[in-house]
């Protein structure tokens, strides 16, 4: 009974944004009653009689109209959805702020939407939506405690404990990054101290790598010209040092994940540090097994306009095997 009225309330609010196709429906009820009349006489006792059944049928013709787009949001033939708004920025005293860098994990039971809330990034909040209904219908935003922002950019891990990791940094006192846990889904939070001063190197927005070891990896934007890394034997509790890899990084956004053969599978953009700083129209794939040593794989972008962009890309591994990657294309702000 509960998904019944779930999908009834997913239903009725994708049609509440097709107005015209409602209003469709309630002229063709008004035309049929009008008609009617006209069409088998004027006599009272018979249109008595009748008006129930016509009326029945008129609402039931007039439902039919919009059948196929009720059903339409439903399809699973590769088909997208249209969107719906899940979440504003609306505050309490009218204020509505940007909502940044959404972050979708799959727990299993449910769905969890992380997402961040401000008016810039020094100054954002972390907030949680989320799905027991496979996306159907969501929670009511819920802040995140003082100091914990959720997973800033990438999606979080979940570890052998039952915990999950989430990658988080700051962009208030300097750029630094740090790791938040949380063994409820989100209801109760602990995190590392800041992996970086900020004060020499400008580190953000980590993704995690699990090796067969149970070693821990995050590889990290920087602007420092390339991919910075750390690692932990520790489950996150602690990191070492940062290091350089061997792969170039203009400062911008890059994701990590590690597949089910155990191969580390990374999504960066591609430059050459001597002349072409902060440029993101290169997007290649590069793959590892060990999380050192890195090799091309797979060039997804090459645009030869160096002022094109495609940017903060995100990777998943989906049951069936298959690699999913999304990315920006010529963000505009």
């Amino acid at each position: 009974m509960r998904a019944f009225w779930s999908l009834l309330q997913r239903d009725l609010l994708l049609a509440l944004r097709r107005r015209t196709e409602v209003l469709t429906g309630l002229f063709f009820m008004v035309i049929v009653a009008s008609l009617f009349p006209l069409a088998i006489g004027p006599e009272m006792d018979f249109l008595r009689r009748m008006a129930p059944g016509i009326l029945w049928i008129g609402a039931l013709l007039s439902s039919l109209l919009s059948l196929t787009r009720l059903f339409e949001a439903d399809y699973l033939d590769g088909k997208w959805t249209i969107p719906i708004e899940l979440a504003n920025g609306k505050q309490v005293k009218g204020k509505r702020f940007p909502t940044w860098n959404p972050v979708l994990y799959n727990a299993g039971s449910e769905l969890l939407l992380f997402y961040k809330v401000g008016p810039n990034c020094s100054d954002w909040w972390g907030e949680l939506i989320t799905s027991k209904d496979n996306g159907l219908t969501w929670t009511k935003p819920r802040r995140l405690p003082k100091g914990i922002w959720g997973p800033i950019k990438n999606k979080p891990v979940m570890l052998s404990n039952g915990e999950l990791l989430c990658p988080s940094s700051t962009e208030i006192k300097g750029d630094r990054v740090h790791l938040e846990t949380t063994s409820d889904l989100g209801l109760t939070w602990n995190k590392t101290k800041p992996l970086n001063s900020g004060k020499r190197l400008s580190i953000i927005q980590p993704t995690i790598l699990i090796h067969t070891n149970g070693e821990l990896q995050i590889l990290c934007r920087s602007n420092s010209k390339v991919i910075l890394t750390s690692w932990s034997s520790n489950n996150g509790i602690s990191w070492s040092p940062f290091e350089p890899t061997t792969l170039p990084n203009p400062d911008s956004g890059i994701d990590a994940v590690t597949l089910t053969n155990g191969l580390n599978l990374l999504v960066y953009n591609h430059f050459n540090p001597k002349y072409d700083w902060e440029s993101r129209n290169i997007l290649n794939i590069a793959v590892s097994k060990d999380g050192l040593n890195w090799d091309a794989a797979v060039l997804l972008e090459n645009d030869p306009d160096p002022d094109s962009e495609y940017s903060y890309p995100a990777v998943i591994q989906t049951d069936d095997g298959l690699v999913h990657i999304t990315y920006t294309w010529n963000r505009r702000s």
